[in-house]
């Protein structure tokens, strides 16, 4: 990227901030920005693999509608807080910097406190971003060592009988048939595979730090492995296969060859 440039998620962040009382808290690895702890801001970059770089903005009464239709390439219905009247807003497609300013406005003066609100003067003068995102913040799994470990995986689950790659909420997985045995994803700079071992194995796997139980599905016996510095196979394998007994079907297991048969049901090691 050039020196000395904005870039978009720079600049937003530096808009979303500027207001009073605001700051910025991080969900899911993509920042979100409050005014007294309401929420009035998403910056969502390619979230669950939609391929936007946008703004999930409140909006007042009506304004979801009006924005949606008048300009549908610049404005559209964002999941989950869509239904709630919010609006999204394209950063990356040529919209005036100073209609992103007003939208935000908009959103921040929708959630303040009245007395906060009544008091705001003039919108912040935020120099417009002159570059675009980072590829890698785009897509965490585009480096060279996502690549190289992601292609590692890969293999090796493909290489189960009837597995197959899918993407779940935009990250690669594998699953058995059409359940998954495996995820892999990159949050804050670090990679991490997650995979069914039972909740039996948990505890026990968590007293090495590279482990730990995920948030969501760590109750049904799911572990994540960090592997961002470090990836042994052997290790990575043993965990797989025994992902993948859980969720395959006897006609499955029957199809594996001898040498990965022998381990199971494997312990994790």
């Amino acid at each position: 990227m050039a020196k000395g440039g904005t870039t978009i998620d720079a600049a937003v962040q530096a808009l979303c901030l500027a207001w009073p009382d605001t700051d910025v808290k991080r969900s899911h690895g993509a920042p979100t920005f409050r005014v007294r702890g309401r929420t009035f801001a998403n910056l969502a970059i390619n979230h669950h693999g939609d391929g936007r770089v946008a703004l999930w903005l409140a909006a007042p009464p009506g304004a979801q509608q009006h924005w949606t239709e008048r300009e549908p390439d610049q404005y559209f219905v964002p999941p989950y807080v869509g239904p709630r009247g919010w609006l999204g807003v394209h950063l990356d497609r040529g919209l005036d910097w100073r209609q992103i300013v007003e939208r935000v406005r908009e959103a921040y003066l929708q959630v303040a406190p009245p007395r906060l609100a009544a008091q705001l003067g003039p919108s912040p003068e935020i120099a417009a971003p002159d570059l675009g995102i980072d590829p890698a913040l785009f897509d965490p799994l585009d480096t060279p060592r996502a690549r190289e470990v992601l292609g590692k995986v890969r293999a090796f689950c493909l290489a189960l009988p009837e597995a197959r790659e899918a993407r779940q909420f935009g990250a690669p997985c594998w699953q058995a048939g059409r359940r998954t045995f495996c995820v892999a994803h990159r949050y804050h700079g670090r990679m991490a595979l997650q995979m069914r071992v039972g909740a039996e194995h948990q505890t026990q796997l968590t007293l090495d730090e590279r482990f730990h139980i995920p948030d969501y599905v760590g109750h049904n016996g799911w572990i994540s492995l960090d592997v961002e510095d470090g990836f042994w196979p052997e290790e990575v394998e043993q965990l797989i296969l025994v992902s993948y007994a859980h969720f395959a079907l006897k006609r499955m297991l029957k199809a594996l060859p001898d040498g990965l048969r022998a381990r199971l049901p494997g312990e994790p090691r």
